[in-house]
């Protein structure tokens, strides 16, 4: 008798043991299930700026940290005015370029992809511009590029704002 019941406490063991297996499948199926909504919910969708919509007249504070620290990969928003026109690059894929001075004095190169987003039109030296786009620091004030959407939705969105339009 005594044989018997330890093969039932045996025998409820492993079905308890079962049953928590079970539960914990459930468990992780449903937390795979929600993941998977998720990761399909932001698909196809751009990632947007946070709370970038125009700098402050003035205010390039982000810029001039970033060069001042020799950062690269930052996000930075800015404004200031067209000191010159450069050609365009037309290795690889084209980029409308022009050097911007802010109103610290700092320059700084915006390199625009014109296969992505539209050329600006009309861009002169003298002209006034706000920027939110991908910081790189070099020695002579840095550069700024993905002034536009990505097509894949992977990488923040920048744009260019001139004469009330948005280019992205």
């Amino acid at each position: 008798m005594g044989s018997d019941f330890v093969f039932v406490a045996h025998d409820d063991f492993s079905y308890g043991v079962h049953l928590m297996r079970t539960q914990h499948r459930k468990i992780y199926r449903l937390g795979a299930l929600v993941l998977a909504a998720l990761l399909w919910a932001g698909c196809g969708r751009p990632v947007q700026p946070s709370q970038h919509d125009e700098p402050a007249a003035g205010d390039d504070t982000q810029v001039g940290r970033a060069f001042k620290t020799r950062a690269s990969g930052v996000q930075v928003a800015g404004e200031g005015v067209v000191a010159s026109m450069l050609p365009d690059d037309l290795s690889g894929r084209r980029h409308q370029r022009f050097i911007v001075r802010l109103a610290s004095g700092q320059t700084v190169l915006i390199e625009h992809n014109i296969d992505i987003a539209p050329r600006i039109d009309g861009l002169q030296p003298g002209d006034t511009i706000s920027f939110f786009g991908e910081y790189v620091w070099n020695e002579k004030g840095g550069m700024v590029h993905w002034t536009h959407h990505d097509p894949q939705g992977k990488h923040v969105a920048g744009w260019l704002k001139y004469k009330g339009r948005t280019y992205q």
